[in-house]
């Protein structure tokens, strides 16, 4: 059986994983979703892998996973611990020396957005996050997310160069939500191509797809884990 390192997406907690970590338990698998430092903004993504590294302790066979900017955790994480396997769920992913605040114009998000945006009719980056965010996830699951929102990550986390200077040496996987109204599921997609040069897996649900379908989650995760093996 696998470790999973659940890693929370900016402003979120690990909370956002208890439907996938459930799946995953009651398959004998253990699993990991610590809330990452927030609050403090002097916090570096160092500090964040240092919260996730702690949480795992002296577990072995991990899988880490990162959601969203979780994808600039993630990485750090699973090059500390070499980890089995490396996903990236709807992530952001990072190039060596590439702050996290430049990663958005230079991946061109905003073009990617707005594309997407005539093609939906202004639902993708819409303002309510209802809408653009939570899509697809019941309204109460949507309504304690929201209430969960903390300050995460950091001005310093976010201006900082990404640290390390390749990508670990960890097979890794990547995810994109079909009808992620956040990142563009085409524009995600592409980005794993061009940056991992890896071939994306989908799933069904929105950016927080992890709330409206965490049973196919679990299970490419598990398919993941195995594949490693």
């Amino acid at each position: 059986m696998s470790t999973f390192a659940l890693i929370h997406g900016g402003g979120d907690v690990g909370w956002s994983w208890h439907l996938v970590a459930a799946e995953l338990e009651a398959q004998g698998h253990d699993v990991i979703a610590p809330d990452l430092p927030a609050d403090d903004d002097a916090l570096t993504l160092e500090d964040y892998a240092d919260a996730v590294v702690a949480a795992v302790g002296d577990r072995k066979d991990v899988v880490v996973v990162g959601h969203s900017f979780g994808g600039f955790t993630a990485p750090l994480v699973a090059e500390r611990l070499s980890a089995d396997a490396l996903v990236l769920l709807a992530g952001m992913i990072p190039a060596p020396g590439e702050p996290p605040e430049q990663w958005w114009s230079v991946t061109g998000y905003g073009s990617a957005v707005e594309v997407q945006s005539a093609r939906d009719g202004g639902l993708t980056g819409h303002d309510d996050p209802y809408v653009s965010f939570y899509n697809g996830v019941p309204r109460e699951l949507a309504a304690a997310a929201l209430s969960k929102e903390r300050q995460h990550p950091s001005s310093a986390a976010m201006s900082a160069p990404w640290p390390l200077a390749e990508w670990p040496a960890v097979p890794t996987r990547f995810i994109v939500c079909a009808d992620d109204r956040f990142f563009p599921a085409d524009f995600l997609r592409d980005l794993a191509q061009q940056r991992l040069g890896i071939v994306a897996d989908e799933v069904p649900g929105g950016h927080c797809a992890m709330l409206s379908h965490p049973g196919e989650i679990a299970a490419l995760l598990v398919d993941y884990a195995e594949d490693c093996s």
